[in-house]
This record gives C-alpha cells, sequence and structure tokens, in this order.
C-alpha cells in the first residue's frame, strides 16, 4: 500500500494530497454543474455550496467517512418546476425544508434504529417514486435535444443541427459509461458534454459574449430563500428517495473502505449532515445535496482512503466558485447538449427506481402493492392536483405524500 493509500479511519489533512482533491472534483464535476445548468440556478453557487456542504459532513461525521456532497439529481423536476412557478426564493424555502427533513429522519433514527425508514418508505414507494422523477421529465429532456426550450414554447437552434448534437453527446456518454477504462469511466457525463460542446463550437452556435463581460474573480451570485407554503408542500415529499438512496451510497463506501459506517460515525449521523448541508445550500440559492457515487467509484479506483482528500476537494470547489468566467463558461453550454445527457440521466432514474422494485422482491400483483404502486405512477405522471384555496399539491410531492399514506394507513403492512 502506498503512503497515500492510508487506513479508512485516517484524517491526516496533507498539503500534498491537494492533487487528489482536485481529481475528485474532476469526477464529479460533469454533474455537479448539470443541475444549476438545467435548471437556472447558478453554478458558481453551486459549487459553493457542494464545498461547503461537504465541509459540514465532515465536521458532523467527524471526518471519518471519505464522500464528497454535490447537486442532487432527485430534485431535478421540482426544481425546474419551482423556478418557473415560483422563482428562485421561493423554490430555495422548499429545498430548505426538504432538508430539514432528512434532519428529522436523522433524529427518527436515533430514536428508533434504521429499520423504521424501511417500515415507513419501503421499496414499494420509493422505488415508483424515484421512477415518476425520471418520467416526468423526460419530454423536457426530447425537447432539449430537439433544439426547443425545456417546455417546447421556443426553438432555439435548428432541428437537425440540435439532434445530431445531441445523439452524438449522448453516444459518447454511453460508449464512456460502458467501455471507458480507469477515471473515463467515472465521468461519461463530463465526456458528452465536452464532447457535445466541441461539435457546438464547430457549428458556431456557442455565445462566448457573458465569458468576456464577466470579471475574473467574483463573489458567487447568493440567493436567499422566500417563505412559500406551497413549495414547501411540493418539494419535501420528494426528498424520501434521496433518503433511501443516501442509505445505499453509505453502504457503498463502506464496502469500498472495509468500514461499517452505519455503525460508525452512525447513519444517523450521516443523514444529520446531508440534512444540514442540504438546507445551508438552499439557503445561499444551491442546489440540494447528496453522496456522490461517481466519487464513491473514484475511491474504489484509486484506493485513496483518506477522508482528508474531500477536504481538498470542498476546498478546490470552493475556491473555483469565486472566479467569475467559470460559471460564464459553464453558462454557455447549449440546450441540445445538455438535451442529449438528459435523454440518458432521466431514463436511468427512471431504470434506478424500477431496480429499487425488483431488487425488494415484492409481488406487485398483490393487491395492497398494485394499489400503491399503480397510484403512484398515475398521479404523478398523470398529472394530478389537489387544491384548497392558494394552496396546490401535484405531480411527485403529491405522488410521494400518496405513497407515504396509502403504506401506512392500507391493511396487510408487512413488519421490518
Amino acid at each position: 500500500m502506498s503512503q497515500d493509500q492510508i487506513s479508512p479511519a485516517t484524517y491526516d489533512f496533507r498539503p500534498k494530497d491537494c492533487l487528489l482533491g482536485a481529481q475528485m472534483l474532476f469526477v464529479a464535476f460533469g454533474a455537479l454543474v448539470l443541475v444549476p445548468l438545467l435548471t437556472g440556478l447558478n453554478p458558481n453557487v453551486a459549487l459553493f455550496t457542494a464545498g461547503a456542504g461537504t465541509l459540514i459532513f465532515q465536521v458532523v461525521t467527524r471526518g471519518k467517512i471519505p464522500i464528497f456532497l454535490a447537486s442532487s439529481f432527485a430534485f431535478l423536476p421540482p426544481i425546474m418546476y419551482g423556478v418557473k412557478t415560483w422563482g428562485i426564493p421561493g423554490t430555495m424555502c422548499g429545498l430548505c425544508a426538504a432538508g430539514f427533513v432528512y434532519i428529522c429522519l436523522s433524529f427518527l433514527i436515533r430514536w428508533q434504529g434504521s429499520d423504521v425508514i424501511k417500515r415507513v418508505l419501503p421499496p414499494v414507494v420509493t422505488g415508483p417514486v424515484i421512477m415518476v422523477i425520471g418520467l416526468i421529465l423526460a419530454p423536457v429532456a426530447v425537447n432539449m435535444a430537439m433544439g426547443k426550450t425545456g417546455d417546447a414554447s421556443f426553438v432555439l437552434f435548428p432541428q437537425r443541427t440540435a439532434m445530431f448534437i445531441s445523439l452524438t453527446s449522448l453516444a459518447a456518454t454511453v460508449l464512456v459509461s460502458i467501455l471507458g477504462k480507469g477515471i473515463l469511466r467515472l465521468i461519461p457525463i463530463l465526456c458528452g458534454i465536452v464532447t457535445g460542446y466541441v461539435l457546438s463550437l464547430l457549428f458556431g452556435i456557442v455565445d462566448f459574449s457573458a465569458v468576456s463581460k464577466a470579471a475574473w474573480f467574483a463573489m458567487p451570485e447568493f440567493v436567499f430563500p422566500e417563505w412559500n407554503l406551497q413549495a414547501v408542500f411540493y418539494i419535501v415529499p420528494i426528498a424520501i428517495a434521496p433518503a433511501i438512496e443516501h442509505f445505499g451510497d453509505v453502504l457503498a463506501i463502506g464496502g469500498v473502505t472495509g468500514k461499517d459506517y452505519v455503525k460508525d460515525p452512525g447513519i444517523e449521523n450521516t443523514m444529520l449532515g446531508d440534512g444540514l448541508a442540504t438546507s445551508f445550500a438552499a439557503f445561499l440559492g444551491g442546489p440540494p445535496n447528496t453522496t456522490y457515487s461517481e466519487v464513491t467509484g473514484a475511491v474504489a479506483l484509486t484506493r485513496v482512503f483518506n477522508p482528508a482528500v474531500m477536504t481538498w476537494a470542498a476546498i478546490v470547489a470552493i475556491l473555483l466558485a469565486f472566479v467569475g468566467k467559470v460559471g460564464a463558461l459553464l453558462q454557455t453550454v447549449p440546450a441540445p447538449v445538455m438535451g442529449g445527457i438528459m435523454l440518458l440521466l432521466f431514463g436511468a432514474i427512471m431504470v434506478i427506481g424500477l431496480n429499487t422494485l425488483v431488487k425488494s422482491g415484492e409481488d406487485l400483483t398483490e393487491a395492497r402493492n398494485l394499489s400503491i404502486v399503480a397510484l403512484i405512477l398515475v398521479f404523478g405522471i398523470g398529472g394530478m392536483t389537489f387544491s384548497a384555496g392558494e394552496f396546490t399539491l401535484q405531480g411527485i410531492g403529491l405522488a410521494g405524500i400518496l405513497g407515504v399514506v396509502m403504506n401506512l394507513v392500507l391493511p396487510g403492512r408487512k413488519s421490518a
């Protein structure tokens, strides 16, 4: 074992590990910046909150886990809908509340043990909710891949040009994820974006005017939340999907390092760290944070288990957040490039939900399970809406609440 491949339990903050930390950020970079680029949030703010969120997580978990936190794809639909409906400040209120859900779950686990999550949020609920998250955004991906805005209200680029760029970006992402070796296999999204961006340059559809105007060093454009009850009720139920994903990620990094992080520092503390990081990110106008499986893959590949490497990754992310031209350059990525990546991304989210159901081994034709899964999918994808005065509950939020309530009240629920 090399000097850098130290014991998983050892936190050793060494300046020479800065390069390793930058490499970890590079692995996460494509996915990290894709969320703000798709939702209209500021990528510099996302970089800052990812770095700061990782540091918060490390403090809460006492620097025991080599993990990096950054933008969560699970929240893409509510952020896109929320920004269009309530603006960024109102949406951030709902995202702050989602982080608070994690915090509450962490105290519930501390009180009742981790099995309580399996009772409240079994696969028969979380699986279809994750599927809805992916499927509800499918039209947005197709529209952007065809050179239109996400809602198809305006044509941005000629369809033939947009399709060529988007499908080439998609092909590059798929091929790298399947055939890539070493570090390349961990950055398929970044490879797809670079491929599409190069093509966009050749077709002359990249506008650099904002880059030339941007300052080299600038304060990230933080946005503070504004109270919005509708946003809270719409977004909070979506937190159940990444909460379950969090368990899987903690188990995955434990499998890589050979440590049981569910016991030490404890899943209640990892969940608390994730919740605090998410609420902190939303308080400044950044996307919610989640533990990154790409970085876990990089840890497995490099065998660098020192959690302090993630501290360096966080520091590099924070420093990049203050480089104004970085954010401006990221925002020049044309819609067809992102549309091509989204075709795979949203489909993959749906498949993750489907896999959650399959792995559970539940009989989905059994009346109770069939009712829960069917209604979550139809309510979520069909656009069912419940309104009372100015209060409205719809889409993924309604589907999530419906699934949780049905699981708790319908007879025949299995004990964990």
